[in-house]
């Protein structure tokens, strides 16, 4: 039964607001599906926060021979630049050369190595580097996006931060991704097209009745209300054994496999806007990245997470190994110091039975169950590159409850703000340079990049900055805070300054103090979309 059809049954109840959340409702809602879905904190408070902020095909996992997710997640790049070019944009990575790179020893690939070219020890030779590259530039029909080049490193910018011994690199493209902030569009789009989103929302029970679920909510101050859906979604991310086993309380022989990844931001460590992928002995990659014009991000370490409500944290040891592994190329070493802030998100991958956290397959599993009586679908894995792809195979199986399920629509529409040409970012900006004269180019670099042509919409008709009203630190104004409120879910400074935007990086411990107790404050003039 269709969206309008009965008001007081929900066709699709999707619990877990990270990306797959997301997406899917936003998917589903657009299909002609009537559509709900509670997180239990703020969107993309978990997972989905916590990525290395890149859309990628994941070159390693050719080495896994994960062909079909690489092939599918390179497709998807070009055509979520294309939905979302304020938020997303290409970026070059220059991966140095050296002879002592090694393997994991359990991929496919160096298990195969080792028994036909048993001199190398374990070690990667260019030539398979190189080949993985030709793979990665023509699998996924690049259009947009530069191919491989190979650099000679010395006397160039790319090689200036490195150290002598590296003389030979190859660069490649990939994109970077606001994580959080397509998290957040995605509900958006979903709500504007009909989607009732509730944050800060948990589901304490779903229980299966005539065929149908009985969904328990609760929100934060403790009010209970109940929902009827015809089907569920566990996108739980990190959660989602949990709900199935404590929450739908079904017998399930599906699990997750918790794996930690950690990051570190230091200061800016070198000048140029293009990225590193580091190769280690231990056969490991991290990745260096330009971050927040004024840091620079690295990460990502692999670690087996055993508790699924302990808060991932990037322990003391990760950070040894990130700042060692990062030293080993650079001349200038990075050391604590350096180090402004460290996050870390816990991967809810299927578990598959890998020997170790690294090898554990990044693809997407989903999985249909029906043994409560009314069905559900239960989500595993998944890489933020292919989001969409995961949502409309989702779909597919969520299609057959539903006949009136319309076509896949997604690729290529865009998300709010995104409504401009990939390689409109310049002429944005000199149109709202020319309407507001007084943004510095700080700020307008920041608004373009989170807001996109809907910059247009947050600040009006301002003249000055003094029409944009109180003004909390580092450009975040009053006009933009209840923006973030009243559109994009918000409710406290930690949401605006961490997951909205990175605005924690820059503004001091008594801003952000007076932009919590203005939040506190304003509690009372909340949206009803963040009602229980």
């Amino acid at each position: 039964m269709g969206q309008h059809e009965n008001q007081n049954i929900v066709d699709l109840f999707v619990i877990g607001g990270g990306i797959n959340g997301c997406g899917i409702a936003r998917d589903a809602v657009g299909r002609g599906l009537s559509v709900e879905l509670a997180e239990m904190n703020d969107l993309a408070s978990a997972t989905s926060s916590a990525s290395t902020k890149l859309f990628h095909g994941g070159l390693r996992y050719l080495e896994y021979w994960e062909i079909r997710l690489v092939r599918e997640a390179l497709i998807e790049r070009e055509t979520l630049l294309k939905a979302m070019p304020h938020i997303s944009w290409p970026m070059r990575f220059v991966l140095p050369y050296h002879k002592d790179m090694r393997f994991e020893g359990d991929t496919p690939t160096s298990k195969v190595l080792n028994i036909l070219m048993p001199w190398m020890k374990g070690r990667r030779p260019a030539w398979l580097i190189r080949f993985g590259l030709f793979m990665y530039d023509n699998l996924g029909g690049r259009k947009i996006l530069k191919g491989t080049t190979s650099l000679n490193l010395k006397g160039t910018p790319e090689g200036a931060p490195l150290q002598d011994r590296f003389e030979k690199a190859y660069e490649y493209s990939d994109c970077w991704i606001e994580d959080s902030r397509l998290v957040v569009l995605n509900a958006r789009d979903a709500q504007a097209r009909g989607a009732r989103i509730n944050v800060r929302t948990k589901v304490i029970s779903a229980a299966q009745v005539d065929g149908m679920w009985l969904i328990t909510l609760e929100g934060k101050g403790g009010e209970q209300r109940i929902v009827t859906a015809r089907m569920i979604v566990n996108a739980g991310g990190p959660w989602v054994e949990d709900v199935i086993r404590n929450t739908m309380r079904i017998n399930s022989t599906e699990g997750v496999r918790l794996v930690r990844g950690s990051h570190i931001i230091t200061r800016k460590v070198y000048d140029h806007d293009k990225c590193y992928f580091f190769q280690g002995e231990d056969g490991r990659i991290i990745f260096t990245i330009p971050y927040e014009t004024d840091f620079t991000l690295i990460g990502t370490t692999d670690a087996d997470h055993t508790n699924v409500d302990e808060k991932p944290v990037c322990t003391p040891e990760e950070q040894d190994y990130l700042l060692n592994f990062a030293s080993n190329y650079l001349k200038k070493p990075v050391t604590r110091d350096d180090i402004v802030r460290t996050y870390s998100g816990v991967r809810p991958l299927y578990n598959d039975g890998a020997s170790s956290a690294t090898a554990a397959t990044r693809d997407y599993v989903l999985k249909l169950d029906q043994s409560a009586g009314a069905p559900v679908l239960n989500v595993f894995g998944g890489k933020i590159t292919t989001y969409r792809k995961l949502a409309e195979s989702a779909l597919e199986k969520i299609a057959p409850f539903f006949a009136q399920t319309g076509p896949q629509w997604t690729a290529g529409v865009a998300l709010p703000g995104g409504d401009f040409p990939v390689d409109g970012v310049s002429q944005l900006k000199t149109d709202l340079k020319v309407k507001y004269p007084f943004l510095t180019d700080r700020w307008l670099d920041r608004v373009v990049k989170a807001y996109g042509s809907e910059a247009f919409d947050l600040l009006g008709e301002a003249k000055t900055e003094s029409d944009l009203g109180q003004d909390f630190g580092s450009d975040l104004t009053e006009r933009e805070v209840n923006w973030l409120v009243e559109r994009e879910f918000a409710n406290t400074a930690e949401d605006i300054i961490w997951r909205r935007s990175k605005l924690g990086l820059r503004m001091t411990s008594k801003e952000i103090d007076a932009l919590d107790s203005w939040m506190v404050n304003s509690a009372a003039n909340l949206p009803k979309q963040h009602a229980v």
